[in-house]
């Protein structure tokens, strides 16, 4: 794995609703996993598939004496492929530390999604998708909850998730699902929701922005998002943000009997 573009800044911003940013992080570049060792690969592959699992399990399951075992395992978290949390193995993936945006009396904290927020970010993806007919969204939940794991890298399918949390309950996300095609390697596709309790406060733009700027520091030339052209909301969210519309496809989506076009946005970065 090769990091590269590390910094560590404070950082002070106001926006039109007063809210000031302080920000603490660290930028870490990941590439793609490379293996020197085939057994490495093994271990990480059978980790990466479940979202978080106990390490004897990996050891049982691939069939390696212990000795071996511990020592690709070693190797792994030394080189940052995987982590131990709470006495199970998951895949180390995160990107940044935290950023936390005070306004008056509240604040919000915005940072890399963890395993351990794969139930509650499930139950929030769902709440805002109900409520709008997130059909991007709500298929986003549905592929998580499945697989049991939220995040993914790997040469097949990558995808990366940034949470906000309000006295340590997630609140909101924004979403990036990385495609593996070469011809579109330059784009990432993004959704991003907020409870209905907690907008109008700033983490739908904070959280907007994070993903963007995740997006940029890679190098990334475009985001999109698709949504049902009868979510005004959401368009006029997207487009306060410096979103336009790229095309429109009609007759997309069928919500609740009637056939709905799909509005394709983009931002280019």
């Amino acid at each position: 794995m090769v990091n590269r573009a590390m910094h560590c800044c404070w950082v002070g911003l106001a926006n039109n609703t007063n809210t000031w940013l302080v920000v603490t992080y660290i930028m870490n570049i990941e590439e793609q996993p490379e293996f020197d060792h085939s057994h490495r690969r093994d271990v990480y592959q059978y980790v990466e598939r479940r979202g978080r699992v106990e390490s004897e399990t990996v050891r049982k399951a691939l069939g390696f004496q212990r000795k071996s075992f511990g020592h690709h395992l070693a190797v792994l978290r030394r080189d940052g492929y995987l982590r131990k949390t709470g006495g199970q193995l998951e895949v180390a993936f995160q990107t940044a530390d935290e950023e936390v945006h005070e306004s008056g009396e509240s604040s919000f904290t915005i940072r890399p999604a963890r395993q351990a927020d794969l139930g509650g970010l499930v139950g929030v993806i769902r709440s805002v998708a109900a409520g709008s007919s997130y059909i991007a969204a709500e298929t986003v939940a549905e592929l998580i909850d499945y697989e049991e794991a939220l995040l993914r890298r790997n040469d097949a399918n990558s995808r990366i998730f940034f949470v906000a949390t309000v006295t340590d309950e997630v609140v909101g996300w924004v979403h990036l699902d990385l495609p593996a095609v070469e011809s579109l390697a330059h784009t990432a596709q993004l959704t991003v929701g907020v409870l209905e309790e907690h907008r109008d406060s700033g983490i739908g733009g904070a959280l907007l922005e994070r993903g963007r700027k995740w997006a940029v520091t890679r190098d990334y030339e475009k985001l999109t998002h698709g949504i049902p052209a009868s979510n005004d909301r959401g368009k006029r969210f997207l487009e306060a943000h410096g979103w336009i519309v790229e095309a429109v496809r009609e007759d997309h989506y069928r919500i609740d009997g009637t056939t709905v076009d799909e509005t394709l946005m983009k931002r280019e970065l």
